[in-house]
């Protein structure tokens, strides 16, 4: 069965979101359910007789109120450790709300999304407002890889919902809301949430560890626009400028960092910072974000991590298959832009190269396989996607 969100269904029936809420909280839409503190229902429902009192009752904000505390907003993001000492650093947090969400953050950047999504679940109705959104962030990211779609989408919407009412609340309010409703849209390749402010009006206001991966999100965001150069630029400056000293935020400015050089085709630029990445990763087995990445790396694990690192490889294609049949579930009917499903990890790596312009042989050389070899890989995907032209590719590959 398929499911709406509150905000979706509030739209459809023109009536507030604290409305649709309440009519689920009372029983009053058939099969509505409820995950943690979200609602979903089914698309299919009957609107009920909703009276004028019933709306005066609904009103209020809508979000829960609380008071923020940075400290745990993504705090193991916003930690500098030493390569080896992740979950040491988690372990030495106070017992509390800081060190649940640094675990549940561990999980997932390890590759556990389930113990993740179990560890994040119990804070997604916290009065504490940067437990709540991060627990928010966690939790639709690890349910996208355990094909927990509506889970991930409700959790999304309340990124969305917490921005929608920042604008009423403190400026520290706002730039916590801002940061995860953009990381929560442009790492999905999703349209900017309507409401966000400029990056620059809230980076101010974020500590300097998730300052460094608000500069992530923006490079990622210039990368989506075609500006590789200065996408680049920004990586370079942020791990010059201390970003260096936060493993998590790091890793990812290095990954986005392979994708810009390698849409210039510098490769060897593109090299250095994929093994700078794989640096910082390995010792504490950080490896979900190669998986979250792999379809923009051009080939990049392929050409340097498969042959030293294989059974390494092998892990992180097991999470590149998870985490982008769940990506593809919320961005293809978001976006309508169908991004291709049915290929092989290679298969895709070898098309994204040819959609942006690069021949056989230049892919041939990045890979380290024959020409010929090449061709079979783009002739068996052109087959599944049931198109004759290699400029046909481009349509079905990541933007």
């Amino acid at each position: 069965m398929d499911y709406l969100t509150v905000r979706e269904t509030a739209e459809t029936w023109n009536l507030s979101l604290r409305t649709v809420q309440q009519l689920c909280a009372q029983g009053r839409i058939p099969g509505a359910k409820k995950f943690g503190k979200f609602w979903a229902i089914p698309a299919g429902a009957a609107k009920p007789q909703v009276s004028q009192q019933d709306q005066l009752l609904a009103e209020g904000p809508s979000v829960p109120g609380g008071q923020l505390d940075a400290a745990n907003l993504m705090p193991l993001m916003n930690t500098p450790f030493l390569p080896g000492q992740c979950r040491a650093a988690v372990e030495a947090m106070p017992p509390g709300p800081r060190r649940d969400i640094a675990l549940a953050e561990y999980h997932y950047f390890t590759g556990h999304p389930e113990e993740a999504a179990q560890e994040a679940q119990p804070y997604l109705d916290s009065d504490d407002v940067g437990a709540r959104l991060s627990a928010c962030l966690v939790y639709a990211y690890a349910n996208l890889s355990i094909g927990e779609i509506c889970r991930a989408k409700f959790a999304l919407g309340e990124l969305s919902t917490s921005l929608a009412a920042a604008g009423e609340r403190s400026p520290q309010f706002q730039a916590a809301s801002a940061f995860v409703a953009a990381a929560g849209a442009v790492l999905l390749h999703l349209p900017l949430p309507e409401g966000l402010p400029d990056t620059q009006d809230f980076l101010p206001l974020l500590p300097q560890g998730l300052r460094a991966f608000a500069l992530y999100i923006q490079a990622h965001y210039l990368y989506l626009k075609g500006e590789y150069g200065p996408s680049a630029g920004l990586v370079e400056g942020a791990l010059s400028m201390g970003a260096a000293a936060y493993p998590i935020p790091a890793l990812y400015l290095h990954l986005v960092a392979v994708m810009d050089y390698m849409s210039l085709k510098q490769t060897q630029k593109a090299r250095a910072h994929l093994l700078a990445a794989w640096a910082l990763a390995q010792p504490d087995d950080l490896i979900e974000g190669f998986g979250e990445h792999h379809g923009l790396l051009g080939g990049m694990l392929e050409a340097e991590i498969k042959p030293a690192w294989p059974e390494d490889f092998k892990r992180v294609i097991a999470i590149t298959y998870r985490f982008s049949a769940g990506w593809r579930k919320v961005h293809n009917p978001e976006t309508g832009h169908d991004v291709a499903d049915d290929l092989t990890t290679t298969e895709f790596a070898v098309s994204m190269l040819a959609a942006r312009g690069w021949t056989n042989q230049e892919i041939a050389a990045h890979l380290r396989i024959s020409p010929n070899t090449v061709k079979r890989y783009l002739s068996a995907a052109m087959e599944k996607l049931h198109i004759s032209h290699r400029q046909d590719l481009k349509q079905f590959m990541l933007r």
